[in-house]
């Protein structure tokens, strides 16, 4: 019978390991209804509340699946000083992460995304959130509280949405930080323009994104390899991770041939978030000692439980270790 390659990772030396999130802070909100009508005023379900919930979101998921995981994570981001800040604060607090980096911010609301899930449908979602980028001394804030946390840590994760905090001086100055301690950074990137991530020791696009950075539609492995062949020739990073969906993810390093696990098959229910759990296992994995072939694939493992879940959600240490001493193992080529 072949061996389980994930059967040897030491999952104890989790709690020991010291992971700084870098990104964009948000609040999910989850109302939870029924359907039994449509509307008389308009041709649209009328749902029934039944009840709500709120849950981290955005790099807020990447902490909460690393605080679960047993991680000492220390978050860096923005939130406003109203009731979802408050919010977001609170449930950062519960997860004991270090909430030093996190800067209340009165002209920039906390991001929110609101959910309707009516009989395990996602009717509608509502974004309340402002994407122009941060103000000049809110970054010197920032960038401040990076060259201060980067050398308490062994990995920094960035989990870049779009929403203008994870910018270009902000990266540069990450990185030459980073570099000077000798830490590793893993980037997920958001937008189609790669430059800003210049520098990071590992890029995690998936393949919409790597697709259109590169100028190449990836249909098929030569396609693919093409598009990763053109990020690295054109951008100064590590390596580069593609997310290809339900089939794996690919390395890909220069002078090295790529290195493909293709996802397990599971029942999926909900896709959002799996990214976050990617990014988050992914660099746990690592910090943890693990190689990164190993790390990869202990984060596809990661990301096949969390989309069997509604919403976005968080794998556990019990999840992970049921699933990778019982399940089935996924195969490399």
């Amino acid at each position: 019978m072949k061996k389980n390659p994930l059967s040897n990772i030491d999952f104890s030396r989790f709690s020991d390991c010291r992971i700084l999130v870098i990104g964009d802070l948000m609040i999910d909100e989850y109302i939870w209804g029924d359907v039994d009508r449509i509307s008389p005023e308009a041709p649209v379900p009328v749902v029934l509340v039944k009840s709500e919930n709120f849950t981290l979101g955005g790099s807020g998921n990447v902490i909460h699946n690393l605080a679960a995981l047993g991680a000492q994570v220390t978050a860096l981001g923005i939130i406003g000083t109203g009731r979802n800040g408050n919010r977001v604060l609170k449930k950062l607090e519960e997860l004991g992460v270090d909430t030093e980096g996190v800067i209340r911010d009165p002209d920039r609301p906390t991001i929110q995304k609101t959910r309707i899930i009516a009989v395990s449908q996602h009717v509608l979602r509502i974004d309340r959130e402002i994407r122009k980028d941060v103000p000049y001394k809110t970054r010197q804030k920032l960038i401040a509280a990076v060259k201060k946390l980067v050398s308490r840590v062994d990995m920094v994760l960035v989990s870049d949405y779009g929403k203008g905090l994870v910018s270009h001086p902000l990266l540069y100055q990450l990185v030459k930080a980073a570099r000077a301690k000798d830490k590793f950074v893993i980037a997920d990137p958001k937008g189609f323009n790669f430059e800003k991530y210049a520098g990071v020791s590992l890029l995690t696009p998936n393949k919409k994104e790597a697709g259109i950075a590169a100028g190449v539609e990836i249909v098929d492995v030569p396609s693919l390899k093409e598009a990763a062949a053109t990020i690295l020739a054109s951008v100064d990073i590590g390596r580069l991770i593609v997310t290809l969906g339900k089939d794996g993810m690919a390395l890909f390093e220069r002078g090295k041939r790529p290195y493909t696990i293709r996802a397990q098959a599971r029942q999926v229910y909900d896709v959002s978030g799996a990214g976050d759990t990617v990014l988050a296992v992914l660099g746990l994995g690592l910090a943890a000692g693990a190689s990164l072939e190993t790390a990869m694939r202990l984060a596809n493992t990661a990301a096949g439980i969390v989309v069997g879940k509604v919403g976005t959600a968080a794998v556990t240490l019990e999840e992970l270790k049921t699933t990778v001493y019982s399940g089935p193992v996924d195969r490399a080529r």
